[in-house]
């Protein structure tokens, strides 16, 4: 947050204030200290947030307001840590599918929540839940 104030990088700035304020909202609701997992969860239900109005702005020919989206976005994203590459999440789900000897679609819960702590932050679980149920549908 300094170092945005200290450039003067405005829309920067706000994004970071966001992000403490939700994060801060959040301890007060809840009256607890958040720790990393579930910092990652407010982190996480921001981007989606942003995702989800960057795609009803682009729909109503919005295109400066789906800029402003997107940047936040970026500003979120680099509090996130490191995404998993393809072939990481794939042995996650091999590994998972091993583990709960899951055998078929129904399954899939078994799976989810294993892969659930595992991936925190670091995946989206929309795209690993498409995975998962295409793994499990293979094993017919």
């Amino acid at each position: 947050m300094k170092s945005a104030m200290r450039a003067k990088d405005k829309e920067r700035l706000g994004t970071i204030r966001l992000i403490a304020a939700a994060i801060k909202q959040r301890e007060v609701d809840e009256r607890i200290e958040l720790d990393d997992a579930r910092v990652l969860a407010v982190l996480q239900k921001m981007l989606k947030q942003r995702r989800d109005s960057v795609e009803q702005f682009l729909a109503g020919n919005r295109q400066d307001l789906a800029d402003k989206e997107s940047f936040e976005m970026q500003v979120i994203q680099a509090y996130m840590p490191q995404a998993l590459s393809d072939e990481e999440v794939e042995g996650l789900i091999r590994a998972a599918v091993a583990e709960s000897g899951a055998t078929s679609i129904k399954d899939m819960g078994k799976v989810m929540a294993l892969l659930k702590d595992r991936v925190q932050g670091r995946a989206d679980m929309g795209a690993l839940s498409a995975k998962v149920k295409e793994s499990l549908a293979g094993q017919r």
